[in-house]
């Protein structure tokens, strides 16, 4: 019986198999199926990490964080979890794509999302060279250049407002005439001078050299395209939130989600099923940052403890 599983090993998951271990839990074990880090160690360079100056890639932030979690005691067991399940005893069914199935008294999941791609030709080879996904990760990186958000909701216009106080231009690309976001935020759009607005557009292409991305070709629903010298390609279509692991056989869900797939949390980590916790992208209102995902696995970790604690002497 495990004291404590989480599921996931990106910044979330490590904070939280570190407080856990450090906190005198056990046996806790971490699942990942491929090296921990998560998503960060995707990006190029890092510098709004407290306390890291310098430059420094995602995966070189992140290289030093399994060693210092498994001296307290986390296990890594680097393998696919594909579900978790209640037991009527009140534990938690971990079952692995390798057919094994663990059990636990409590469950950290840390599973995040996806950012979604939007489909046009350069996006997958550029990305991390002038692609990105995240304007407060890489928009400093563009001071006083011009740069592009492709999106028409509500995080598309508030992450170019965020740009446009950073770059001199921000083109904001969309495909409709109009835009899908909250009344206040379309109304500042139309009042920021630096944000021109390409509407009824879809990115076709964009394009660059060895140094990254010098350009982005949108075609128009008439027909035209137009070419944008800029190098920088912001994209905000949504995120895929990997929750997989909390739908049950009978199509339920293992806690509380909302309409977008989020795992409902207080601000303790708790989700609405006692022993179930949830931190960093996979939750309502993430913050989509390395120290707020960090937070988080640190908050639900102290409140395992409890849990568990209170479990054990029953």
């Amino acid at each position: 019986m495990l004291d404590c599983a989480i599921i996931g090993g990106g910044p979330a998951g490590l904070t939280a198999g570190l407080y856990a271990t450090r906190g005198g839990l056990k046996n806790v074990v971490m699942y990942e199926q491929g090296m921990p880090g998560g998503q960060i160690t995707g990006s190029s360079e890092i510098e709004n990490y407290p306390g890291v100056t310098g430059e420094i890639s995602g995966m070189d932030l992140m290289m030093p964080w399994p060693e210092q979690c498994m001296r307290f005691g986390l296990k890594h067991e680097m393998v696919a979890v594909t579900n978790v399940s209640r037991t009527e005893e009140g534990t938690f069914r971990i079952t692995r794509e390798d057919g094994k199935v663990d059990e636990a008294l409590s469950v950290i999941v840390c599973t995040g999302s996806t950012p979604k791609r939007a489909g046009f030709k350069g996006e997958d080879l550029l990305f991390g060279r002038g692609v990105s996904t995240c304007a407060t990760c890489d928009g400093f990186f563009y001071k006083g250049q011009e740069v592009a958000v492709i999106g028409g909701g509500d995080t598309a216009l508030e992450e170019a407002l965020y740009l446009s106080k950073i770059c001199s231009k921000v083109y904001l690309v969309h495909r409709r005439d109009r835009f899908r976001a909250a009344p206040s935020t379309i109304e500042r759009i139309n009042n920021t001078a630096n944000i021109e607005q390409v509407l009824d557009a879809v990115p076709d292409e964009v394009y660059g050299d060895a140094m990254g991305v010098t350009g982005l070709r949108v075609a128009f629903r008439d027909g035209s395209t137009r070419d944008l010298e800029i190098p920088g390609v912001f994209v905000f279509v949504g995120h895929n939130v990997n929750n997989a692991v909390l739908k049950q056989e009978d199509g339920s869900w293992l806690c509380d989600v909302n309409d977008w797939g989020q795992v409902i949390v207080d601000l303790s980590m708790r989700t609405s099923t006692p022993g179930v916790f949830a931190a960093g992208d996979l939750r309502i209102e993430a913050p989509k940052q390395v120290v707020c995902a960090a937070g988080d696995g640190a908050t639900a970790a102290l409140q395992v403890i409890t849990y568990v604690d209170e479990k054990q002497n029953a």
